[in-house]
């Protein structure tokens, strides 16, 4: 008789992460990337929601055994398209650039941050807040 594969599936509204443990070679690479979202020691070991769909496709992408995977909640998906507005871009007189729509910002430590309405980033290099704007253009006279 055929052993049955074990599949576990957690959700975090917008992806459910697929773990099939007997793929699992215990690189630990999932619970060093995201610790808040993998702990061996709890149950349930994934808690999907303690993560950004983003943050999870970019971990579960670097599993060497496959045995971690995901699926796309599709209700969700069309769900969020309808919602969502083309993405405009509005570069503001002496001021900063406006992203507006559904983005990841993936920033210089690697860590990706989703944003979900207008996003200012700097575009003259004085912020202490890069890549976001911070206001610093109007004491540091930006002109562009």
């Amino acid at each position: 008789m055929a052993e049955r594969e074990i599949v576990k599936k957690y959700s975090n509204g917008e992806l459910t992460v697929v773990w099939k443990p007997k793929l699992c070679i215990h690189s630990a690479i999932c619970v060093n990337m995201l610790p808040n979202v993998y702990n061996p020691k709890e149950k349930p070991w994934i808690k999907a929601e303690n993560a950004s769909t983003a943050e999870l496709k970019t971990q579960i992408s670097k599993c060497p055994s496959g045995a971690l995977s995901y699926e796309m909640d599709e209700e969700n998906i069309q769900e969020d398209k309808e919602k969502t507005p083309r993405m405009q871009i509005q570069v503001s007189p002496n001021g900063p650039l406006l992203v507006q729509g559904n983005l990841s910002v993936t920033l210089a430590d690697g860590s990706i941050e989703e944003k979900k309405r207008t996003t200012a980033f700097c575009r003259c290099g004085g912020s202490a807040n890069k890549p976001y704007c911070d206001g610093t253009h109007s004491k540091n006279d930006f002109k562009d």
